[in-house]
């Protein structure tokens, strides 16, 4: 609802602050690259690296390019065709993001407001990817988060200052905003106007009948429109598998396990339990009264009022250890079933304790454990030795040579895709794509240059790793016309009938605008065409539509009583004639929780425009710099040059 105002009014709302702060974010964690919270990134003279200075701050080429590429990244999740050519309107945006956080951070540090790295610790704590499994803060979990994102510990923590700085300046400035009553009711008496009128649909598909392109029509059409037929980027890849399968014929010895057995025989040796009944007092003397009449028949919990009489349920050595001592523990568990033992010096006083009973389980001689232990040893020797041949195929990649080479000498097999596109698949083979858990080789191939070194790909999970190098490479480039030529007649088609029906369209508009009836105007077009339609709605429906608003809805509550207009069809499949009839205003004192509704949005629009305002404030005192011929450089060769 507030943007249909906000376009109504033709203001400037959609530029808050707080939207351009929640892009920062997002650019920061997703795809750009801040470095320094008063880091001194001083030179405008400008320095040829810079793009823009804020003060001490500065934005450089490195920065808006290392930007552009995460976004890049970000973009071929979705779409693995995207090069920079599809990202380039975003080059100026980005580029604001980052000179607005560099003029917040100036405008903090000239005004005295520095945040404690304490704070920023705490909401680096708060990221749930820095969280190990024990859900606190995890420096390994840290770093994995840091290596994943390609950012640095000092990025992170100026992108963390940059969003407290925009929390802690920015909400004493949009609180408690405020719109009145008398402010509100007209906007939402706006939103109950009823308006009603007719429209003509002029479609593409009627203007389509005898249209027949000539070959000189097709070439023509095709010569004017060759990018619409770029094929992407395809490469053949070539792969070989470092996996599972070339470490098969590694097993365990009996060697290995027998000493694997040996080395950890506690683990697999029975488990005794002891039921006990203890008495504990503090005098020994009356211990070893206790003792005597324990051993001459009498139980334990006879012991005396003086005495700490408990049962203790099943106890292995180290469990009652841990309660009464090593020394009271080994004389316990040296004794048979049904003995007293003590007295003994315990970690509470002197023990007398009865074994009443003792149980045996588990344990495993090394036969019985010989399956598991042969498992893990198999296991574990598997992992060595297929990291030993990832680390000899390296080397002998970082010795010079070549894909053929490295896998040659490491006996690995090889094997070639046919050309196929940054998604996998084959232009000429429909049925063709590379298996889901190659992606990650797949994106190497097409970020690695034709001449660069191979690189050694992890695969996810225990698929291993994938040695990947470019073969043939080729370029984008237009279709062929013959490969193409029923998509480009198709094209044809409907760019002549779209521009016949545009035609009819104009023609039908200016008459309607000289006043002639919209009915009789299109019967006067000397075309068949669908009948008019009346049209009725309250503009209440455009404001509740979230944007997807049909055009004949749109114009009618964009032109006057008795005006006309036309719209074409955003989906091209014809054109629309909109005459307004009758407009009738609406009266919001009968619906007051409208009111009320829209006063609430006002209110947010005004926060927004005051830390828009705040924000532009600090981009005139700060005498924000930019280096116009270096942005102009770096978008181009950005756009041109990168890959």
């Amino acid at each position: 609802m507030l943007t249909f105002f906000r376009r109504l009014s033709k203001s400037k709302f959609g530029t808050g602050i707080i939207a351009a702060f929640f892009l920062l974010i997002l650019v920061g964690f997703a795809m750009s690259d801040l470095t320094g919270v008063g880091s001194g990134n001083i030179g405008f003279g400008m320095g040829s690296s810079n793009l823009a200075q804020v003060g001490s701050q500065a934005v450089t080429e490195q920065e808006m390019s290392d930007a552009m590429q995460r976004r890049l990244q970000q973009e071929r999740q979705t779409n693995p065709e995207a090069d920079y050519s599809s990202i380039a309107g975003e080059f100026d945006r980005i580029l604001s993001a980052l000179i607005d956080q560099r003029a917040l951070i100036a405008f903090a540090e000239k005004s005295g407001f520095r945040l404690s790295k304490r704070l920023i610790d705490a909401e680096i704590a708060q990221l749930p990817q820095t969280r190990g499994l024990n859900g606190q803060f995890s420096e390994e979990a840290y770093q994995a988060f840091l290596a994943q994102q390609r950012l640095t510990d000092t990025q992170v923590r100026e992108i963390i200052a940059g969003g407290l700085l925009e929390r802690l300046m920015f909400a004493p400035v949009v609180a408690n905003s405020r719109v009145s009553v008398g402010m509100a009711t007209p906007y939402a008496s706006m939103l109950l106007e009823a308006r009603e009128g007719e429209v003509a649909a002029i479609p593409v598909d009627v203007f389509k009948r005898g249209l027949n392109p000539s070959d000189a029509d097709l070439q023509r059409y095709y010569a004017a429109n060759r990018t619409r037929y770029m094929v992407p980027e395809q490469r053949t890849v070539r792969m070989a598998r470092i996996g599972p399968e070339q470490v098969a014929n590694v097993t365990a010895s009996d060697q290995e396990i027998a000493a694997q057995y040996n080395a950890n025989r506690a683990a697999y040796a029975p488990k005794e339990t002891r039921v006990l009944t203890q008495a504990v007092v503090q005098d020994q003397r009356a211990a070893s009264a206790i003792a005597a009449r324990a051993k001459a028949g009498s139980a334990l919990s006879a012991a005396g009022a003086n005495a700490a009489v408990s049962s203790l349920g099943p106890q292995t050595r180290a469990g009652y250890a841990s309660i009464a001592g090593d020394r009271a523990a080994a004389a316990v568990f040296s004794a048979p079933a049904g003995a007293v033992v003590g007295p003994v010096q315990s970690e509470f006083g002197w023990a007398v304790v009865k074994v009443e009973s003792v149980r045996t389980e588990g344990g495993k001689t090394l036969a019985e454990a010989r399956p598991e232990i042969a498992a893990k040893v198999t296991a574990d020797k598997r992992k060595a030795a297929l990291e030993e041949l990832v680390e000899r195929v390296q080397s002998a990649v970082d010795d010079g040579g070549n894909f053929a080479e490295a896998a040659g000498q490491a006996k690995l097999p090889v094997t070639t895709t046919p050309l196929i596109m940054a998604n996998g698949r084959s232009r000429t083979d429909a049925s063709y794509k590379v298996a889901p858990e190659l992606d990650a080789a797949l994106k190497a191939a097409f970020e690695i240059a034709a001449n660069d070194p191979p690189e050694i790909v992890s695969l996810a999970g225990d698929n291993g790793y994938v040695l990947v190098s470019p073969g043939e490479v080729v370029p984008s480039a237009p279709a062929p016309l013959q490969s193409i030529r029923d998509r480009v007649a198709g094209d044809w088609l409907n760019s002549e009938a779209s521009r016949r029906a545009r035609a009819v369209a104009v023609a039908i508009d200016a008459k309607v605008r000289r006043g002639v009836p919209l009915a009789q105007a299109l019967k006067e077009a000397g075309t068949p065409l669908p009948a008019v339609r009346p049209m009725a709605a309250r503009r209440i429906e455009i404001a509740n539509a979230q944007g997807v608003v049909p055009p004949p809805l749109r114009m009618l509550f964009s032109l006057t009583s008795g005006k006309s207009g036309m719209a074409a069809d955003p989906q091209g499949r014809g054109f629309f004639i909109v005459k307004v009839g009758k407009i009738v205003p609406g009266n919001a004192l009968l619906q007051p929780a409208l009111i009320s509704r829209m006063q609430n949005e006002l209110q947010q629009a005004a926060a927004q425009d005051y830390a828009s305002q705040f924000l532009s404030a600090i981009r005139e005192q700060m005498k924000i710099r930019r280096n116009e011929s270096a942005i102009a450089a770096n978008k181009q060769r950005l756009i041109t040059g990168g890959s």
